[in-house]
């Protein structure tokens, strides 16, 4: 006969071993659930970590990896032992059959139980470094949140600066490239930056940003300082105009009073000049035209390319008169430059002599060839037109390598030191 329960009543030994494997079976579906349960916490544990930490995560997918194939085959190991051992169905057993089932189910037990231990183990030595990481998270929300403040910032700024008719086209290319950043970050979140790529990108778009409102918030002085500038450049521009023709006439005296030599680097300087002034008032109307239109970084760029224009001509505009200086001063006291370089000399060789043991054959060898150059250099003035301009470069030169013999002494002093 069959029991309320649907199972068929037993002798003592055979309902013996029937509890036992049924207890056997429970056990075994406890130690499943445990390890499931055991597994599920882990791959949730393990992919948080990823996302935080993303380059120190492979040797813990790795771990997970073997442990996670260990737990699977246990599970199918498990149900092979549920479908072997079908105790409720109405099929004859004996007390061995019963056995049978129970040994199979504390095996499988056994097994799961291992395995969930293990799974435990390596959650427990994860946890430090979660607790670290989930620690550090707490920093990310504020980091996200001044961002986002400074992306909304300096929207507010470039509209603003719109409205008031400015072009602020620089500023809003910077704004994009921190909305794309900011994008970048919100649609990647951890799982594509890891925390510290998060915060990372979360301080850069704030940087940008913030760059961006400066440069917004900037427009309306930066206007005023153009405007300033194209004044002064303007001024500047008739300043060196107004070199020109003394350069021609500098020019006219070279010629006329001095050789070839003396001059023919400085040919077509007036024209140069001229030129140089010429084209910086080109860039100062193309500033001009940009003003009108609010359009301050193009008219700052103008201003500089025609403050360039005029340092080069007023750079060349001085060559010409410092070079009539030059050699009228030469020419009216030839030795007078030669002194002045003889000195240097001197002064070099009284630092060399000065050392430890006198001057280093390498110092002394230099130093008596420039007194040799120093003594022939009067011979370059020659002839009814003397190339005085010759003359004057060889002193240039000679005092530059007295210069350079002193600073080696002084730097192979401070070696020693």
């Amino acid at each position: 006969m069959r029991g309320a329960g649907g199972q068929r009543r037993r002798g003592g030994r055979e309902e013996q071993a029937a509890a036992a494997a049924i207890e056997a079976r429970e056990a075994a579906a406890t130690a499943f659930y445990d390890m499931d349960q055991a597994q599920k916490y882990l791959q949730g544990r393990v992919t948080v970590f990823a996302d935080l930490d993303a380059a120190a995560a492979a040797p813990v997918r790795a771990e997970f990896t073997r442990l996670g194939d260990s737990a699977d085959a246990a599970a199918v190991a498990y149900i092979s032992v549920l479908d072997a051992h079908e105790l409720d169905d109405d099929r004859e057993r004996g007390p061995g059959d019963y056995d049978a089932a129970r040994r199979a189910f504390v095996a499988a037990t056994d097994r799961l139980k291992k395995i969930t231990a293990d799974l435990n183990r390596f959650a427990e030595r994860l946890a430090p470094q979660m607790a670290r990481l989930e620690a550090a998270l707490d920093r990310l929300p504020p980091r996200l949140a001044a961002a986002r403040d400074a992306v909304a910032a300096a929207d507010a700024a470039i509209a603003a600066a719109r409205t008031a008719g400015m072009d602020a086209s620089d500023p809003e290319a910077e704004l994009a490239r921190a909305k794309q950043a900011l994008a970048v970050l919100s649609s990647q979140g951890l799982g594509g930056l890891g925390l510290a790529g998060a915060m990372d990108q979360a301080d850069e778009v704030r940087r940008i940003a913030a760059g961006a409102l400066e440069a917004a918030e900037e427009l309306p002085r930066l206007g005023e300082k153009v405007r300033n500038s194209l004044a002064s450049v303007r001024t500047r521009s008739d300043m060196v105009a107004g070199r020109i023709e003394p350069v021609r006439q500098a020019m006219k005296l070279l010629l006329r009073n001095y050789s070839q030599a003396c001059w023919q680097d400085l040919k077509g300087a007036p024209e140069a000049v001229g030129a140089g002034v010429e084209r910086a008032r080109e860039r100062l109307n193309e500033a001009s035209q940009h003003v009108a239109r609010n359009e301050w970084k193009q008219a700052q760029r103008a201003l500089t390319a025609a403050r360039t224009e005029l340092n080069a001509a007023d750079r060349r505009a001085g060559q010409v008169t410092g070079r009539v200086a030059e050699l009228d001063a030469a020419a009216a006291d030839p030795a007078k430059p030669a002194e002045t370089v003889r000195f240097a000399v001197r002064d070099a060789q009284k630092l060399a002599m000065a050392q430890p043991g006198g001057a280093a054959p390498h110092h002394a060898s230099v130093l008596d060839s420039l007194v040799h150059r120093l003594d022939r250099a009067p011979r370059r003035l020659v002839g009814p037109n003397p190339d005085y301009w010759s003359y004057l470069q060889e002193l240039e030169a000679i005092k530059t390598a007295a210069g350079d013999v002193v600073t080696r002494i002084r730097a192979e002093r401070a070696g020693q030191a």
